[in-house]
């Protein structure tokens, strides 16, 4: 008899296939998985390209080891242990990420590398995610937002992992416990210790609460308002849309901005002194926007920067700008826009 594991059929047939070395039966197993693989990787690393190639890792190790995959847990189990493990080795060569903001007040350099977090696109973690998934103490859209990433940097990676993977994930404390090779008492101790950190760093009211009261329309049209701002270099329009308090940050570049003075000293002397081109996207969950700037040499709009909006009711409370043109294919965004009523 086949077994259903979370929504996903598995036949013995396919199972002794991949053991034996068929490429098509393992793929055909480990595809359902895949997204929701990318997610975690992406929630335990803040990285979207980390997350990338520790997927590509955490596969090739899957697959190394499938013909000793004896089933005493889930295939969703073992692959999440694999990918876990896999986030860990790669936390512990590095330092944690963060964004601008994380580093107090406004800054103009940083000392040493940084690492900074990155978007995830989409606004969910998968296809049907929400649906299939076990339920958690988050949203799965709510536990890919960007205030809930961030604050996840500051817990201990096991920790970190523990959190992710009884509270968004819906693992039971042994299921965690088999995935992180360790005892259920320990993964109960480190999930309450996630908990508190990341409780004192996340806002009351996740995007997820916010975008519902506004509907899709109601987010369409701020979306659509920030744009026409930008396109017009208004800097009166876009503060008009921002929080008193509202913040500016452009990683992978150490310098942000809060409130609606410094803002629109840096619109007039920065971003306002280009011509730019927008395309309404999705990143974290939250509302984003592509932005594309105008060169005159190629005589088009290039990729430059992806704006993620933080919204408390029809207010911008924040816009991180991701500087990072080669996150555009990610989001499947064009690389370049035509000029449009050029003369």
């Amino acid at each position: 008899m086949a077994e259903r594991t979370v929504g996903v059929v598995r036949r013995p047939e396919s199972l002794a296939a991949a053991q034996s070395g068929d490429e098509v039966a393992f793929a055909s197993l480990v595809d359902p998985y895949r997204s929701e693989l990318q997610a975690h990787c992406y929630r335990m690393l803040a990285s979207v390209h980390d997350a990338e190639d520790v997927m590509q890792e955490a596969l090739l190790r899957a697959w190394q080891a499938f013909p000793g995959f004896q089933g005493r847990s889930s295939l969703r189990t073992w692959l999440y242990r694999i990918a876990t493990n896999s986030c860990l080795n790669l936390i512990e060569s590095r330092s944690r990420r963060f964004l601008p903001v994380d580093l107090g007040p406004a800054v103009d350099q940083v000392p040493g590398e940084a690492f900074w977090i990155g978007p995830c696109p989409g606004p969910s973690a998968a296809p049907g995610a929400e649906q299939s998934s076990p339920a958690g103490r988050y949203e799965l859209r709510e536990s890919l937002e960007l205030a809930f990433v961030a604050a996840l940097q500051y817990v201990p990676p096991n920790q970190r992992a523990a959190l992710i993977l009884r509270d968004v994930l819906g693992f039971s404390a042994q299921d965690a416990a088999d995935a992180l090779d360790t005892t259920t008492t320990a993964v109960n101790s480190a999930l309450q210790h996630a908990r508190t950190t990341v409780k004192a760093r996340i806002p009351e009211r996740s995007q997820q609460t916010t975008l519902r009261r506004l509907g899709d329309a109601g987010t369409r049209r701020i979306v659509q308002r920030y744009v026409r701002a930008l396109e017009a270099a208004d800097v009166a329009a876009v503060v008009s849309m921002l929080a008193e308090d509202a913040t500016w940050s452009m990683p992978p570049l150490p310098a942000w901005y809060r409130g609606h003075d410094a803002i629109s000293r840096f619109l007039d002397a920065g971003p306002f002194t280009a011509r730019w081109r927008h395309l309404p996207t999705w990143a974290n969950g939250q509302p984003a926007v592509a932005c594309y700037t105008w060169d005159e040499a190629g005589g088009s709009y290039v990729a430059q920067v992806i704006d993620v909006l933080t919204l408390d009711g029809e207010q911008i409370t924040a816009v991180t700008s991701f500087v990072d043109p080669s996150l555009f294919p990610r989001f499947d965004l064009p690389a370049q826009l035509p000029c449009c009523g050029c003369t």
